[in-house]
């Protein structure tokens, strides 16, 4: 029987499991009926991939439009059609690049770029991935560049044809793009060997749980390990309600908050410390309700 249960898990996704999969299941282990995650991890990918429930889904959004983190490692001196190590190799190349000449290409990545998506990416078309229908030999319009940022492309180590990368990004960067583009202005290809995310918004790997432990565990410890909704949003600044205002934004109305943070989401709470929702400061420097929550 499915329970009320609101919170987030934050999941070590392991190798060749997809996304979906790996909330179905975590839905079944802790009994609950509404579930979403934030953002697909290919199943090549390993990582931290936060699992929300019950009200939880309602941060889903933010968490989506949320900096990413991952630990990369390229295989240099090949490219494949898919941009990763699923594909076929479609270019081979010699190795003998140092790492000065990776730190010089790595730079030209840095800061806001365009990015062509791959074919093989799980962008729309008609409604259907682009890869589903590549794999069926169907013809497909190539995607539009995309404008994203690297906050920050550290080289962590070159060890013969084997590049290891530490990136942060914007939303909708594509890792394997990335990867070939990177091994195209080297002048010796590369696709993208393994793939880790480490952080998404708040949250980091080092909190994350195993689908194996998370097996092993009685129903007790596993609702122990859900964070609370807001924990999700805690970049944005908290604001604490009066009795009164938290009465008339809970009806959906917007409520005067004085000296309220302009320019950004604001986190709500009521005085006993309850989180109410989400808001937006008005030009009127009243607080308006974007997204509440029945906790």
């Amino acid at each position: 029987m499915s329970e009320a249960v609101n919170g987030i898990l934050l999941l070590d996704k392991s190798k060749g499991m997809t996304s979906n999969a790996a909330l179905q299941k975590a839905k079944r282990l802790l009994k609950v009926k509404k579930a979403g995650h934030t953002g697909s991890l290919d199943p090549m990918a390993t990582g931290l991939l936060p699992l929300c429930f019950g009200e939880g889904t309602k941060v889903s959004k933010f968490l989506l439009e949320a900096d990413k983190r991952y630990w990369a490692t390229l295989q240099l001196g090949q490219e494949t059609d898919t941009g990763d190590a699923e594909g076929e190799i479609i270019e081979r190349a010699q190795v003998a690049v140092t790492e000065s000449d990776v730190e010089a290409v790595l730079e030209r990545f840095r800061g806001e770029i365009d990015q062509v998506p791959s074919v093989y990416s799980a962008i729309k078309q008609g409604g259907e991935p682009l890869y589903r229908k590549v794999r069926r030999g169907e013809e497909v319009e190539p995607p539009k560049a995309r404008r994203v940022t690297i906050h920050e492309l550290r080289l962590v180590a070159l060890e013969g044809d084997r590049l290891e990368l530490d990136i942060r990004c914007t939303k909708g960067t594509y890792i394997r793009t990335l990867a070939a583009d990177i091994g195209r202005e080297l002048g010796c290809c590369a696709h993208l060997a393994e793939l880790r995310r480490t952080a998404s918004g708040p949250f980091r790997i080092e909190d994350a749980v195993t689908m194996e432990v998370l097996e092993g565990e009685d129903p007790a410890a596993r609702k122990g390990r859900m964070l609370p909704v807001d924990a999700a949003l805690s970049a944005f600044p908290a604001v604490e309600l009066g009795e009164t205002a938290a009465y008339y934004l809970l009806q959906g109305q917007p409520v005067m908050v004085p000296k309220a943070p302009e320019g950004q989401f604001l986190r709500l709470y009521d005085q006993d410390g309850q989180f109410l929702g989400v808001g937006a400061t008005l030009a009127d420097g009243r607080v308006a309700p974007k997204r509440l929550f029945h906790l």
